[in-house]
């Protein structure tokens, strides 16, 4: 048979296309969630811990530290969910060595990209501080933090775009323990290093490191067991074909990831300057965004699991052209992270100087600036889970531009430039209120392109149940 043929009935036997859909999205999503929560516990647990252990100027370094995380998790989400979404869609269609190939392309990719990424960290480590908001007190804080976490760039951007290919393969648990397993080390191992070995924040660093050196090992030992298609030699072969279709698909939740980045550096450095012209001063605005963003990124884990669980799901079945199964998990997966941004909603209006507690003590300002910050900013949250599910919904059925286009919205179209403009007004408050305009402008937007979408997937199961009503005949 010609590779570029679906195999007759490809989906046959296969659950994502027989198992119900509810359940379907518990057994891919809960793991997956997991995992998130796991990628958000290394951030959450070092925060705590240096917010006890350093303090203020601690939970402001880590902060300043942050965009290397999220332009680590952009290069993991360019090839996991780029590599994830294509193997589902091909191996939907019946092509096996296609598939493998996809697989194979992106574990060389992954070794590649993590170690360049790590080199130009750690080369421009300085610079890179001071472009991302350091302030003169914080930046020896950020330097000893971000130099040590450098060294786990390979292995967090390999685990955590491998995360993906595991789960697409059909293995959504084992992917849980991969990030697992390194996030409780690094649980373990926090307090025993910041106040047993007295390390202070490097203590932080070194036991965020050394899990990750255990998911990362946890991660190469499935590629020799990998379920679904056969890995060889030939499959680890470099091809530009398989690289462009893997950075096409990719390329939506990359950029969302680098949008984030830009807007926290953007954020960092208008906090920096109309922070030192009000009350605040610069620092503490700076620790109570590092702190709330952290917060975020838990709810944030929820949303993006129940996100990247629905993947395979569509993928497969869009591949399969079962479409009213495409339709009916995205709804699903629409209704459960709604469900989960209301809570957190909730959550940041009615229990945020408690929550902010959670990461050390500080002044009153300090508090005071926080509650602000997480009603203003957080105001809108309830709607959050549209954009993210929506993004990579159109991903996943293989249409990148509109994935890319959604996943640019909120970050950059909208939030950037409200946070450059909305100061000029309002001071340190107009980030604040710059949040919850483009929450939910970017909402509306991919409502109405998701709904656009369904109504051509019925026209398309349409035309595909008429040739099988003429065989009926």
């Amino acid at each position: 048979m010609d590779e570029t043929m679906p195999a007759d009935r490809p989906e046959a036997g296969n659950i994502l296309a027989t198992e119900k859909i509810g359940k379907l999205l518990v057994k891919f999503a809960v793991p997956t969630i997991i995992s998130f929560l796991v990628s958000a516990l290394y951030n959450i647990v070092d925060q705590i811990f240096i917010g006890q252990g350093v303090g203020i100027l601690g939970n402001a370094a880590t902060n300043i530290a942050f965009p290397v995380t999220t332009i680590s998790t952009a290069l993991a989400l360019l090839l996991g969910i780029g590599g994830a979404s294509n193997f589902n869609l091909e191996l939907g269609a019946g092509r096996k060595e296609r598939a493998s190939h996809i697989i194979g392309n992106c574990v060389v990719l992954l070794g590649i990209t993590g170690l360049i990424l790590c080199a130009v960290i750690i080369i421009f480590l300085e610079p890179l501080m001071h472009a991302f908001g350091a302030t003169e007190n914080v930046l020896s804080h950020a330097l000893t933090y971000t130099g040590i976490t450098a060294l786990g760039i390979p292995l967090v951007v390999f685990t955590a775009a491998s995360s993906n290919l595991i789960r697409a393969d059909g293995s959504p648990g084992y992917a849980m323990i991969c990030m697992l397993s390194g996030a409780v080390l690094n649980t373990i191992l926090d307090p025993i290093f910041i106040f047993v070995f007295d390390m202070g924040i490097a203590g932080a660093a070194w036991a965020t490191v050394i899990g990750q050196a255990v998911s990362f090992v946890l991660a190469v030992r499935y590629y020799f067991n990998f379920k679904t298609v056969p890995l060889a030699a030939e499959h680890f072969k470099l091809k530009g074909t398989y690289i462009r279709a893997i950075v096409s698909l990719g390329a939506a939740s990359c950029f969302n990831q680098l949008a984030m980045t830009v807007v926290q550096i953007t954020m960092n450095n208008t906090l920096n300057y109309y922070g030192a012209e009000s009350v605040y001063g610069s620092d503490i605005p700076l620790a109570c965004v590092g702190v709330i963003t952290k917060v975020n990124i838990v709810f944030m884990a929820f949303i993006l699991g129940i996100s990247q669980g629905n993947q395979p799901i569509v993928g497969f079945n869009y591949g399969a052209r079962n479409y009213d199964r495409v339709k009916k998990a995205y709804r699903l997966a629409a209704t459960a992270a709604t469900i989960v941004s209301t809570i957190a909603f909730l959550c940041f209006q009615f229990l945020p100087r408690q929550i902010i507690s959670i990461f050390g003590d500080g002044s009153e300002i300090y508090f005071r600036f926080a509650e602000r910050f997480f009603r203003i900013y957080m105001a809108m949250m309830f709607i959050n889970g549209i954009q993210p599910v929506t993004a990579n919904f159109f991903t996943s059925i293989g249409k990148a531009k509109m994935g890319i286009l959604i996943s640019m919205t909120r970050q950059i179209l909208f939030l950037l430039p409200l946070i450059l403009i909305f100061p000029l007004f309002f001071g340190i408050d107009g980030v604040m209120y710059a949040g919850p305009i483009a929450d939910g402008i970017a909402a509306v937007l991919a409502f109405y392109l998701v709904s656009r979408e369904m109504k051509k997937m019925k026209e398309l199961a349409a035309q595909v149940s008429e040739p099988e009503k003429a065989d009926r005949i």
